[in-house]
């Protein structure tokens, strides 16, 4: 079942995905954007990644896909805590020139869709490195997210500390969020 965006479609990720997301997975620029610990990976490695993906998991990966662009990004659904019916939520758009343009928010809104409307969750968590001030915005200005906490000196990029900004959403939130801003009307 693919999850259904304005503009995106979050689909399984197929093998054909697999060198451009090791593209993107050895790209300095977006890796600095993101948490944890990167070295430098070949398609091996992707390969084995891509082999370890299971629908039984309580982790589970996106393709970011658009109609015109194909491949633009990949989202996530992991660590799936299904008696506290919580999740932690990630994204990246791998080029530059998809971000600004909406694709964010809406992956972000069909996540929370999906999330909250057909799994049953009651909350979503996330977090982002301070500097990645784009990021926190989209999803605390447009997509109903609160900043619940900062971890100082979380992450060391460039040899300097940075701290961690912790985000989530709950579903009141996400359900306030539509009432104010009829994100689906006209679906």
């Amino acid at each position: 079942m693919n999850i259904k965006g304005k503009k995106v479609v979050l689909r399984a990720i197929e093998k054909e995905d697999l060198e451009l997301l090791n593209k993107w997975s050895n790209d300095p620029e977006i890796n600095y954007m993101l948490a944890g610990w990167h070295f430098p990976s070949g398609m091996q490695d992707q390969d084995k990644w891509f082999q370890s993906l299971s629908l039984s998991s309580n982790n589970q990966r996106f393709a970011i896909h658009t109609p015109d662009l194909g491949l633009i990004g990949m989202a996530n659904l992991v660590d799936v805590n299904w008696k506290d019916r919580n999740a932690f939520h990630g994204m990246l758009l791998g080029d530059k020139d998809m971000r600004g343009k909406g694709y964010g928010v809406d992956t972000i809104m069909a996540v929370s869709r999906f999330a909250f409307e057909e799994m049953g969750l009651m909350r979503m968590n996330g977090s982002m490195i301070s500097y990645n001030e784009a990021s926190i915005g989209v999803y605390t200005k447009k997509c109903g997210w609160q900043v619940e906490g900062v971890k100082k000196n979380h992450y060391f990029r460039r040899n300097q500390w940075w701290d961690q900004v912790v985000v989530g959403i709950t579903r009141d939130d996400y359900f306030n969020l539509l009432k104010e801003n009829n994100y689906w009307e006209n679906d």
